[in-house]
């Protein structure tokens, strides 16, 4: 939860500390990207367009149930799945 802040510095502050943990948070998941690619047949498997709109609708309504923008939290997602397919095919394809 966010504090109140005194100062502009203090607010420049608290926001390279969230974004170390969300930086940690991203290697952490890229890292399960890495691993899902060795379960995908083939390219296919990897875009999943279903899977990546199950997780937009999921994560929209953890956006409103944590009180953040669900549309930022879309769009910010929609990004960071669409750079890990990327990085997903080219270990899926090192795989082959």
């Amino acid at each position: 939860m966010a504090v109140n802040c005194d100062s502009l510095e203090q607010v420049r502050e608290k926001i390279d500390g969230l974004d170390r943990q969300i930086i940690s948070l991203i290697a952490e998941r890229g890292a399960y990207v890495s691993q899902a690619a060795r379960f995908k047949k083939d390219s296919d498997a990897v875009r999943a367009p279903q899977r990546v709109e199950q997780v937009i609708a999921k994560v929209r309504a953890l956006a409103s149930e944590l009180g953040a923008n669900p549309n930022v939290t879309e769009e910010v997602y929609r990004a960071m799945i669409a750079a890990f397919i990327e990085q997903e095919l080219a270990e899926h394809l090192a795989l082959s």
